[in-house]
């Protein structure tokens, strides 16, 4: 009878190892408390009836705001009951530049200001910062 050597007997153990208790190399957890980024919410309320217009001028502000620095990503999300209930969820990493020169951008401050002829009030903004993420 032929016998294993001891290195391959322990990597054969360790791959079995790694089967049986679903061993994955992946981190499915961040830490973000380094390079922690703003999240700003943004939630518009329409008159009715306007809310596939207020759709679509958000995508044409978006569009020019992307070309922003410190932009990172902007989800725009519609209720799917009610499509005058629409959600921004925006990231940037600069919180001081967003409160600040993003505000006052020319695109920004013609969208407002346009924004009347579709909108029910003004947005109710919250700022918030992520603590942890967890993916699969």
């Amino acid at each position: 009878m032929k016998t294993i050597p001891k290195v391959t007997l322990l990597l054969m153990l360790a791959v079995l190892i790694s089967i049986v208790f679903g061993f994955d190399s992946r981190d499915r957890t961040s830490d973000t408390s380094e390079g922690i980024n703003l999240i700003v919410l943004v939630k518009y309320k329409t008159q009715p009836d306007k809310g596939s217009t207020a759709v679509s001028e958000l995508f044409k502000l978006i569009e020019k705001v992307e070309q922003e620095p410190h932009f990172v990503n902007i989800k725009l999300h519609v209720d799917p009951d009610d499509n005058t209930n629409i959600l921004l969820y925006e990231e940037w990493d600069d919180g001081a530049y967003y409160k600040s020169d993003h505000m006052n951008t020319p695109h920004l401050q013609d969208f407002i200001a346009e924004s009347r002829s579709f909108l029910a009030g003004p947005p109710e903004i919250s700022f918030w910062e992520v603590k942890r993420e967890f993916n699969k």
